[in-house]
């Protein structure tokens, strides 16, 4: 994929994220599987490395994928791809939006997106869940049901959960509690 290519698919993901980096992350997931040009647990490893980083996961993940194909400049390009369909989008908006919110088409297509955000949200969800505590190819193997849960990711999910609800711990620190349990662990 040369750098023009990955700026255009970049600003295809920028144009269609309605929803935040998780849909973002779906498409992304999409493009870099049907193309195989990025393996699911790499995928995955950069989605947690995002999810770790301060800042907005989708934005995260693309300078990342830029990174990991073309360096600095990569992630610059892959970067300013995913946001520039937003700005340009937003001044647009911004321009004529409160001569028309309250016009009966732009209160049905809000209604209509927020259903379709919520499943492209869940579907995402869904896939990190699946990769990150499941392990499907164990269970493929073996057939066993309790090969499907990898205990030490169970136990980590657990521990992490209680812990947070406990004693209301910034989720930054367990974040980084998790990345560190993670290295030690697995």
């Amino acid at each position: 994929m040369s750098l023009l290519e990955l700026f255009g698919t970049f600003f295809y993901v920028g144009l269609f994220t309605i929803g935040g980096g998780q849909v973002a992350i779906t498409l992304m997931q999409q493009v870099f599987f049907e193309k195989n040009l990025i393996t699911p647990e790499r995928f995955y490893n950069m989605v947690a490395i995002s999810e770790s980083t301060p800042g907005p996961i989708g934005i995260n993940m693309a300078t990342y994928i830029g990174c990991h194909f073309y360096g600095f400049w990569g992630g610059c390009i892959t970067t300013l791809g995913t946001v520039l369909p937003s700005l340009i989008i937003i001044m647009i908006i911004a321009s004529f939006f409160s001569r028309v919110q309250e016009k009966a088409l732009v209160k049905a297509a809000f209604n209509g997106l927020r259903p379709a955000v919520t499943g492209l949200v869940s579907v995402a969800a869904w896939q990190v869940f699946k990769t990150a505590l499941l392990d499907i190819s164990l269970y493929s193997e073996t057939g066993k049901i309790l090969d499907l849960f990898s205990p030490v990711s169970m136990g980590m999910y657990v521990v992490m959960l209680v812990v947070f609800f406990k004693t209301k711990l910034h989720p930054v620190i367990l974040v980084a509690a998790g990345a560190a349990a993670g290295i030690i662990l697995l």
